[in-house]
């Protein structure tokens, strides 16, 4: 394996290709690639966070950070459709992500709660054809960013803007770099495969349904930062139960272990360095191979910004309070979900077998 390759690896991949190892002098050299990989990368994502809050202001720095992970994500996956098709959709997501966070901060909590399902649904659906690539959750992670650090007027403009300047980025980066592959599925296949009763189509709906009743809930209970409550349910609502068990098991206890490792560190750094905080955690998210850790350091820039408006001890109870009730809801929520469409489908075929009986 190549140096190139060696920096296309992921942090499990790469920890394996350093067990790998044939003797220490080789083992010393895929570390030493393997750290340079993990603050190249970084440097990169502060690059171009910095530039997309120099051209298009500091309140939609989160504008940078969506176009950053949807790059990252799309030089190696498809929508399991053809290529030109796959443009279009690019396109069709950022127009989602442009109107339905300013129009959910526009109304009331219920016909909010409708705009919230219909526009994860509809991401839902448009980027998740093949369920292993997990396209779906960079997209609505974006959502959900965008609907917590809404801004109007002259900034939402310039969101708009930011937002039309990534989907091009995107749309070429990804035809390039998927041009030349064959697909047998078009834009339209996308809805004529949607079954209710399908494995994929009635996750579609949980993951929907589960990440607005929750913003629902928190939003009836006047909760700050119910976008919090959004992102947690979301990590833990997999199509699999066996690895959503394992995800709920622990965004509680390792936000609750951030936010303590976030206090020491906040008593023991001077100011100067304790504002790269964020960039600290980024560095540890990318040292981390497994989602524990992964939730530990994502911590840290979450609490940063909300330590300036709620302070730090209401900052850190809202981080914990959110995390453990959005994971262990979902979880709930998954359970009765399956439970209800299962008998529904149950009792269908049910009626369909009596019907051709007579």
């Amino acid at each position: 394996m190549d140096f190139y390759q060696q920096l296309q690896l992921s942090s499990i991949g790469s920890k394996q290709w350093i067990k790998g190892a044939k003797d220490s002098k080789e083992k010393h050299k895929r570390i030493l690639i393997y750290n340079f990989k993990v603050y190249l990368v970084v440097a990169f994502c502060f690059a171009v966070v910095t530039l997309y809050s120099m051209i298009f202001g500091s309140q939609n720095s989160v504008v940078g950070v969506l176009v950053l992970l949807v790059l990252m994500i799309l030089r190696q996956v498809d929508f399991g459709i053809d290529t030109k098709h796959s443009i279009g959709v690019i396109f069709m997501i950022f127009a989602i992500l442009a109107i339905g966070p300013r129009l959910a901060n526009t109304v009331n909590t219920v016909p909010a709660f409708f705009i919230h399902f219909l526009c994860i649904m509809a991401i839902m659906i448009l980027s998740c054809h093949n369920v292993i690539m997990s396209n779906q959750s960079t997209f609505i992670l974006g959502y959900l960013l965008f609907y917590g650090y809404d801004v109007t007027g002259h900034n939402y403009v310039l969101r708009c803007c930011g937002l039309f300047a990534g989907a091009v980025i995107c749309s070429l980066v990804f035809y390039k770099n998927h041009r030349n592959r064959t697909f047998h599925r078009g834009f339209y296949h996308l809805f004529k495969e949607f079954h209710l009763f399908s494995a994929r189509s009635s996750w579609y709906l949980r993951l929907s349904l589960g990440i607005s009743t929750a913003m629902l809930i928190g939003e009836l209970v006047h909760m700050p930062r119910v976008m919090w409550i959004g992102i947690a349910a979301m990590s833990v609502l997999l199509p699999f139960s066996k690895d959503m068990k394992y995800r709920v098991q622990r965004r509680g206890p390792f936000n609750i272990l951030g936010c303590m490792i976030f206090l020491i560190l906040h008593a023991i750094l001077p100011d100067h360095i304790f504002q790269w905080i964020g960039l600290i955690g980024g560095i540890g998210v990318g040292y981390s191979a497994g989602y524990a850790w992964q939730t530990v350091f994502n911590t840290f820039g979450a609490l940063y910004i909300a330590e300036n408006l709620f302070g730090l001890k209401n900052a850190i109870i809202l981080r914990i309070a959110a995390n453990v009730f959005g994971s262990l809801y979902a979880y709930g929520f998954d359970q009765l979900f399956r439970k209800i469409t299962t008998s529904i489908r149950n009792l269908f075929e049910n009626n369909f077998i009596m019907t051709d009986q007579a």
